[in-house]
This record gives structure tokens, sequence and C-alpha cells, in this order.
């Protein structure tokens, strides 16, 4: 274990694991859900203080998006990301190896790393290794996570293999990079902590055999990547099942980019303790919010004149105060308050279901709390269409 951090599994039930994790930046209870903030700023004009409001433990911030702007040596020259969002709590940074998947149309991958055409501009950009670790060592966040290629769900076996094992040699340059970044006297945070992402697509058996691999190299986390990118539910559940057992139990195990909170469950209870996704905020954002009944869509028409909360009995600040006609009406007239609102209240649900599977483990409860849990989002009393 790294000197940088400590994590501890304080109860299991079965493979679900409840952990708190020391950082640098302070103490992770997991399983824990990271609220994504792409270009350090939550989408939906969510503040820091919303978000220290709304039980957040973790902000996650991407790489290539801000080294595109405002440009990461511009962050370290304002005193590294932490300081420039006026956040004080853990950061993960996405290596940028996600948008080698997302903007498949734009690059081209060597050996060396990506050259990519900028989705703003189209400038072309190199990142490697060396360059992703170099930018996220500039933002200075807590956890660095190492540059990839996330293949196609779907990709045929001879183009992921050779895919995942490029992976794993961009890995070990990784490492070897961060630990000369971290010893470099202006350097921000010289306790920035590395994690390896296990990629292989839908094949089990390149994924256990990557799995073994990367866990060789000791590093500080271990993610799952390159999952709800096209494939079924049962697909990715049948990857965890067999994947995550070849992954230390004594380390973080991060499922990036999952899911829906059915999602959630389902891969706590096949041993993963980190998450993070989109959902609530692009949810939010178009008017669809998460109860425990079910998801709702404030844009049909039944709720014009309802003066309920979003939730009956939710202690978000938002059902606190406000009803859904108002914020229907603000979706309506496209008002930002009524996207703030939405999102705000998606993300108090989410955080509080980590706290709630947090209870559930704690109790020895957690398959009891599962089963509840997901019964009753099923319900969709309201109408989720």
């Amino acid at each position: 274990m790294s000197e940088k951090m400590t994590y501890k599994v304080l109860k299991q039930e079965g493979r679900a694991k409840r952990a708190v994790m020391e950082t640098v930046h302070g103490t992770i209870q997991t399983p824990v859900f990271m609220n994504v903030g792409t270009v350090a700023a939550i989408k939906g004009a969510v503040s820091t203080e919303d978000l220290e409001g709304l039980g957040t433990q973790v902000e996650l911030s991407n790489t290539y998006h801000l080294h595109v702007r405002p440009g990461d040596e511009k962050i370290k020259a304002m005193g590294g990301l932490h300081r420039f969002m006026s956040w004080n709590k853990p950061i993960l940074t996405d290596s940028g190896g996600f948008q080698v998947f997302s903007l498949a149309g734009l690059r081209k991958i060597k050996e060396e790393g990506v050259t990519f055409r900028c989705h703003i501009d189209g400038h072309k950009i190199f990142m490697g290794p060396e360059e992703s670790m170099r930018i996220q060592s500039n933002l200075a966040s807590t956890i660095a996570m190492a540059f990839d290629e996330c293949a196609p769900a779907k990709a045929e076996r001879s183009y992921v293999q050779p895919s995942v094992d490029r992976t794993t040699r961009w890995l070990e340059r990784c490492k070897k990079e961060m630990a000369r970044l971290n010893s470099l006297d202006d350097t921000i945070n010289k306790q920035q902590l590395l994690f390896g992402i296990n990629q292989g697509a839908i094949y089990s058996d390149i994924r256990v055999e990557h799995a073994k691999r990367i866990t060789d190299l000791d590093l500080d986390g271990y993610a799952v990547g390159g999952l709800a990118v096209g494939e079924t539910h049962e697909e990715m559940y049948h990857i965890l099942e067999e994947t995550v057992p070849y992954l230390p139990v004594d380390k973080p195990t991060y499922l990036m980019g999952v899911g829906t909170p059915a999602n959630i469950l389902e891969a706590v209870e096949r041993g993963v303790d980190f998450f993070d996704c989109v959902y609530p905020t692009r949810n939010g954002r178009h008017g669809h919010l998460y109860t425990n009944f079910g998801k709702i869509n404030l844009f049909n028409a039944q709720y014009e004149l309802d003066m309920q909360p979003i939730e009956p009995g939710c202690q978000c600040p938002v059902c606190r105060r406000y009803s859904r006609a108002y914020i229907r009406h603000l979706l309506k007239a496209k008002e930002m308050l009524g996207m703030r609102l939405c999102v705000m209240h998606n993300l108090y649900f989410y955080n509080t279901m980590m706290t709630e599977i947090r209870d559930a483990l704690d109790k020895g409860e957690f398959a009891a709390y599962k089963k509840r849990k997901l019964d009753g989002m099923q319900r969709i009393v309201y109408d989720g269409k």
C-alpha cells in the first residue's frame, strides 16, 4: 500500500465491501459516487458550496477538457484544481483515455499515444501516457487515472487483445512518469495517486488476464473501464463477476462511467466501491428525476398543478421548498433555475443512496436493502415516460 494513502476494508458482505480511504485531501467513505464536473463545474449551475451541502465526497474532472481550456499550465499557475474551483475535498481526474473512444472520428492511435483533433476548434493535440500524467500533475488532483484506450464493447477480439496489451504498456509508462513527477520540487501534489484501468471489452478471459497483469504493478487503485459503452446490463454484470475477483480486495475498485441506481447496487454486490456517471446531472437538466418510487419526467402535463415536492419526504434543499409545478414551469420557461434544482435533487438522491448503502453494509443488511431499494424504484407510481 502506498504511503500516500490508506485504504481499509471495514466490512464485507459477500463480495460487497465497505471501506474508508484516507488521502492528502481528506477521507473518502466507500462505496462512493463521484459527482462529475468535467470542466471543473457540475453542469446545471451547481456551485462548490452546493456540492458540500448535497453530501458530495469526491469531484471528478476531465484531463482532456481542462487541457483544452483553460489549459492545465494555467491551472497549475493558479495553484491547482482544488484552489481554482475552491474545493478542498478529493478530486479524481479522468486521464483523457475515454476521449480516444468518444472522439473516434477525430483521432489516430499509435504506440506513442493518440493524436486528436480538438472538438472545439479542430487543432491537433497529441496525448500519450507521459502527457496525460503531466497534465494531471499540473491539475494536482488527488487521484490520477492511467492513460488507456477504451475499446468499443462489441469490438472484435482481434482488435481488443492488441489494444489491451498496449494499454498495459501505457500503464507502465504512466507509473514511471507519475513517480518522476511526484519527486519534482515544483509539483503541487507530490502525494498524487495513480489508478490503473482494466480493459478487455466483453471478453472475460482477456479481462481476467489483464486484471492479473495490472495487479502485479501494485498501483494505488484499480478501475474497470470500457463498460456501459454498448453492452447489455447482463453482459456488464457478468464481466464484473469474472474480473473483480482478480483485482486486489485491499485496494479501491472503481467502475468507470456507471451508472443507473440499479447498476450501482448490482456492482456494489460484485465488489465495486467507486462510481461516477453523468446520469443524475444530464437527466436532471432534462427534467428527469430520480425518486425511491421510480424516475419521473416533470415535463409531463400531470405535474402542471402538482404542489407536492419532487419526492415527498425527501430532505434535499429542493424538496424542502419547491413544488413539482413550480420546477416544471421553470423548465418550460427555459429558466436556468429549473435545471439547477433538478440536478441538485438528483445528486442528493445519488449521494444519499450511497450513504444508505454504507449504512446497510455496516449493519450486514446490504442484500435486504438492495432488494427493498430495487423493488421500490420499480414501482414507478408516477408517469416516468
